[in-house]
């Protein structure tokens, strides 16, 4: 999936949200327990009732790293779901990865031939050498790290250098842009940043970028598309647990549909607004 399909599937959606399957064995509601696999069925349900409201999912792996072999059958078995579902779905494993040589070839294998997902968030402190192997599938992302939502992301993402002074995340956005095209390489920025999101466009102006953050963990929705949005939307907005625990009882579903519904309407205003719909 390119930029392009990306975008036409905005459009016909009117809505880039994207929904974070952070899928927790504990958190799920306990009728769901009772079946062959709990964290497969909560998934399923969720997708049917928010598949036409999301232009993404991202399953979170450490939730399913968690529970050994059973959870990786039903991460296989959930991406296999939503291609099943929809063929213009984007599909992230959230892996923030970051390694070298043969081990970084063995992730994007891992991710892009044994799971078929369309991108991976990769952490790309070691430089092109973590990202190039993943650069190698044409029709696949790479999700960089650049700004992030937590409290000590400053503790690096803004240190400055002395002779340009430019911040390490800036750094980052101006190597990283020449390493390859837009359809190939996309930037995490989170929404509880939004007021660099401005300083990010001047960089990358027509990339990509997965911003988490909005609803439970604070960002906002308004800000992130006032000062993220290009002329083609140019942005996935992603919520979890806003969504995927809107109820924990066995409406959780039709909860989670009503939830994704009322931020893909609000996410509608913004693309008419920006006049891309």
């Amino acid at each position: 999936m390119n930029r392009k399909d990306l975008f036409n599937t905005i459009q016909k959606k009117r809505s880039f949200l994207c929904v974070g399957l952070d899928t927790d064995i504990h958190k799920i509601p306990k009728h769901l327990l009772k079946t062959k696999d709990p964290i497969f069925e909560f998934n399923r349900q969720i997708v049917d009732a928010t598949h036409d409201k999301v232009v993404a999912y991202k399953p979170n792996l450490a939730f399913y790293e968690s529970m050994g072999d059973q959870g990786w059958i039903s991460l296989e078995k959930t991406v296999a779901y939503i291609r099943n579902i929809s063929k213009d779905i984007f599909i992230i494993a959230d892996a923030k990865r970051g390694d070298i040589g043969n081990t970084s070839a063995m992730y994007a294998r891992t991710f892009f031939d044994t799971y078929d997902f369309d991108g991976v968030t990769l952490a790309p402190y070691m430089g092109l050498d973590t990202v190039s192997p993943f650069l190698a599938y044409e029709d696949k992302w790479s999700i960089i790290l650049v700004l992030t939502s937590n409290k000590s992301a400053t503790d690096f993402q803004y240190v400055e250098d002395k002779e340009s002074g430019d911040r390490l995340f800036e750094t980052v956005l101006k190597k990283s842009s020449q390493w390859a095209s837009t359809d190939q390489v996309m930037y995490v920025v989170g929404a509880t940043k939004a007021e660099a999101l401005t300083e990010i466009r001047q960089l990358v102006p027509n990339h990509f970028l997965l911003v988490p953050g909005v609803g439970a963990q604070g960002g906002s929705l308004e800000e992130v598309a006032k000062y993220g949005m290009n002329d083609h939307c140019g942005m996935l907005v992603n919520s979890s647990r806003g969504i995927i625990y809107a109820s924990s009882d066995e409406d959780f579903a039709a909860k989670a549909g009503a939830s994704a519904e009322e931020v893909r309407q609000e996410m509608e205003v913004h693309l008419r607004a920006k006049g891309l719909i």
